[in-house]
């Protein structure tokens, strides 16, 4: 089953946090990579079926864009990303992220 990796960068974390909740809510997806980007950007990264992504970060978006103070640098939806990909970023499910998998 080719599954989709959305990703959401945010200013700060209220906002990523925001976006994160609103994805998981929002669409049958799992978080598996959130991190520090640079100088106080946040990103979170789901996987799931591409509609159900494209949902999540539909969803993600305009809950970072509502939080107070929070904006919503970039995003981005890889429909199935190749095995090379996957391989060398971090968007594959981990221990951590496997129990949650959708």
């Amino acid at each position: 089953m080719p599954m989709a990796v959305g990703v959401i960068e945010t200013l700060g974390f209220p906002a990523v946090l925001a976006a994160a909740d609103a994805m998981v809510k929002s669409a049958a997806v799992s978080i598996v990579y959130y991190g520090l980007a640079e100088s106080g950007r946040m990103l979170v990264a789901v996987r799931g079926r591409v509609s159900e992504v494209n949902r999540a970060v539909e969803a993600g978006i305009f809950a970072g864009e509502q939080t107070f103070g929070g904006q919503v640098i970039t995003h981005y939806i890889v429909p199935n990303p190749p095995e090379n990909v996957e391989t060398i970023l971090p968007i594959h499910f981990t221990e951590k992220s496997e129990p949650f998998r959708m």
